[in-house]
């Protein structure tokens, strides 16, 4: 073999492993790329009940969410699976729905009855990890509250472009209703 013919082997050969590193190199930084754009992803409905402001039917008003929106005690809170209170003649009652999962995030309400009557619903839990779902609920749980104290129960209308905060709020509300012993 010539010192020629030589030559071009190992230049051949060299090459193949420029274009082997060069592979390794470009798959391995997609690889870290794509990593650093699953780790980036926010899961849907990890925001907690802390991190979100209640809605409540006074005035429509926002207040934080480990307080009554009127700063004061309402009197007994019954936990979603607790049984209602047996004293349906008791002046104020506070009572806690059930967190329904939605498409979108939990919805749950917490209701308090004057003289056996709904009077206030607080919105306890509701999507709000974008900001769409900020701007939906933002008018839609303001009115299924104010439906809801004007029907006296669960059976209201769903609010257009809020179905599923909709439905997750009528069923939180009837299961808070139907633990008060009511409706």
């Amino acid at each position: 073999m010539s010192l020629l013919n030589l030559l071009n082997l190992l230049n051949l050969s060299l090459l193949k492993e420029h274009r082997l590193m060069r592979r390794t190199i470009v798959t391995t930084a997609a690889t870290a790329a794509g990593v650093v754009l699953l780790l980036s992803l926010k899961p849907h409905g990890s925001t907690s009940a802390q991190s979100t402001p209640v809605i409540s039917s006074d005035t429509g008003a926002t207040v934080a969410p480990d307080q009554p929106s009127n700063g004061t005690s309402t009197g007994p809170t019954s936990s979603a699976s607790a049984a209602p209170n047996a004293s349906a003649g008791a002046a104020t009652r506070t009572v806690t729905g059930s967190a329904i999962d939605t498409r979108y995030g939990p919805v749950q309400v917490r209701i308090t009855l004057t003289g056996g009557k709904l009077s206030k619903v607080d919105v306890l839990q509701y999507p709000s990890d974008t900001n769409r779902d900020e701007e939906i609920n933002s008018y839609a749980l303001p009115q299924l509250n104010q439906e809801a104290i004007a029907a006296g129960s669960a059976r209201i209308d769903a609010v257009s472009g809020a179905t599923y905060t909709s439905q997750g709020y009528t069923r939180s509300l009837q299961s808070a209703l139907d633990q008060a012993g009511t409706h």
